[in-house]
């Protein structure tokens, strides 16, 4: 496989914090913006399991295929957006 420069990461949004505060969190493969802390706990949570799950695989983020990442997310119960139909 050709690498080019592309680099991917997942990005978790929590619409349930009514504290007032703005919790953010960058790691290795992700972002994640708001939640209550409870959901925001779980975002990390899911996200640090699916870089371990990554890891034992030996790939990068940006390597996966899109059922690969499909069935690595649904592992680790994480909720993804289906991809968009392209335009003709």
């Amino acid at each position: 496989m050709v690498r080019d420069n592309r680099k991917a990461k997942l990005l978790g949004l929590g619409f349930d914090g009514a504290e007032g505060e703005v919790r953010i969190t960058r790691g290795e493969n992700f972002h994640l913006i708001g939640g209550s802390q409870d959901t925001h706990e779980l975002m990390q949570e899911k996200c640090m399991k699916f870089n371990e799950k990554l890891d034992a695989k030996g790939k990068q983020l940006e390597d996966l295929e899109t059922e690969e990442f499909s069935d690595l997310a649904a592992e680790c119960d994480i909720n993804i957006l289906p991809k968009p139909p392209e335009k003709k």
